[in-house]
């Protein structure tokens, strides 16, 4: 738990005063503590139990770090000043969303503290920040663990179906041929590849589940342990089976025989935590089916309203980079990792693919002519 007891302050003596600069870096340092504490507070206001503790202990622990900037400043604190915008947004989204998406977002507002370059913030204040960051990092990953198998399905879906179809509809605009056919060619690529999509997501998930199932020790074992032999004892062979050395699986065995307790609920939770992450294959299919569609519709929308030629083409590829761009900033917030980076990543590839269709077009066009 996070001492009551502010950090010790440096104070600077009368021969080396703070400077304007340093004043203002402080009162910066002082919003963003506030207005982290604040975030902090809106998403513990959206949970209960455990997790509304933790959260309200990290805006504690803001409140220390703000007491220490306040004393630094003593009279030179003047008015409170507002965060920085990325910070004061993290407060908005959290008012609005209350989600892993804020959880994702914090954890990055936590890895970039500068105090590691700030010679006026104390080594303890260094430590507490990488170690909030692995705190909202593991209430980020239950988060990510309840929508892992949809979330899956439908980037992967949406994503699928923005490159794939523009690839489809560039191929057959870089061959020639009408703007009736390259239309009718991204709306059977839509429906074609969305049924597919579904139809793969709901067989994977549930062969997936049907895994799981077989691995889930069975309830009927609790009812076996009172007739079991005891001086076989082949409970022991369970319990080495799952990694126990030889000893500790006969203790543990003997144990049960002998309170007749067999307790398999830790390993009953381990499964339905995994069959959570997993997802529902109707669930993950219908999700897999919406957003494929989502996408694929993107780069057919200029031949819908009627675009032709190079107009409609240079529109679909727009459209679909800003529809890449976007997804691959949502994944890399919400998986942590850097998202301009994955958004450029996304592009590349989906332009990469769809720019080689287009070429083979024009060679099968030029063929065919």
């Amino acid at each position: 738990m996070p001492s009551d007891t502010p950090d010790p302050v440096v104070r600077r003596d009368a021969a080396n005063p703070p400077t304007t600069k340093d004043i203002q870096r402080w009162r910066r340092h002082l919003a963003n503590e506030r207005a982290e504490a604040a975030v902090y507070l809106d998403l513990a206001d959206r949970r209960t139990g455990e997790e509304r503790e933790i959260l309200l202990a990290l805006a504690h622990a803001e409140g220390r770090h703000e007491a220490h900037w306040r004393n630094l400043l003593g009279d030179h604190v003047g008015m409170p000043k507002r965060g920085d915008l990325r910070t004061r947004m993290l407060g908005l989204f959290a008012r609005r969303f209350g989600s892993v998406f804020v959880l994702a977002l914090m954890q990055r507002a936590e890895k970039r503290s500068p105090y590691a370059s700030d010679i006026d913030a104390t080594d303890a204040m260094m430590a507490d920040e990488h170690i909030h960051e692995e705190v909202v990092r593991a209430l980020a990953t239950r988060g990510r663990n309840r929508l892992s198998g949809t979330f899956r399905a439908a980037v992967f879906g949406a994503n699928d179906g923005l490159v794939s179809n523009l690839a489809l509809i560039l191929g057959f605009a870089g061959s020639g041929v009408d703007n009736e056919v390259v239309l009718l060619a991204g709306l059977a690529g839509l429906l074609a590849g969305a049924l597919s999509m579904g139809a793969g997501e709901y067989i994977s998930v549930r062969s997936q589940r049907e895994l799981l199932d077989a691995s889930t020790p069975s309830t009927e074992t609790r009812d076996a342990v009172p007739k079991l032999d005891v001086q076989e004892n082949e409970l022991a062979l369970v319990y080495r089976a799952r990694g126990m050395s030889a000893e500790d699986a006969e203790a543990q065995a003997a144990e049960v025989l002998r309170s007749h307790n067999y307790d398999d609920s830790a390993a009953a939770r381990s499964s339905s935590d995994t069959h959570e992450a997993v997802g529902t294959g109707i669930r993950a299919a219908a999700a897999s089916f919406g957003f494929f569609a989502s996408g694929a519709v993107i780069p057919v929308l200029p031949y819908l309203l009627g675009l032709q030629g190079l107009a409609a083409i240079v529109t679909a590829c727009i459209l679909v980079g800003l529809a890449l761009l976007t997804t691959g900033v949502i994944v890399g917030l919400l998986s942590g990792g850097p998202p301009v980076k994955r958004a450029l990543r996304q592009l590349a590839i989906g332009y990469g693919a769809a720019g080689a269709t287009y070429l083979l077009g024009l060679g099968f066009g030029t063929t065919i002519g």
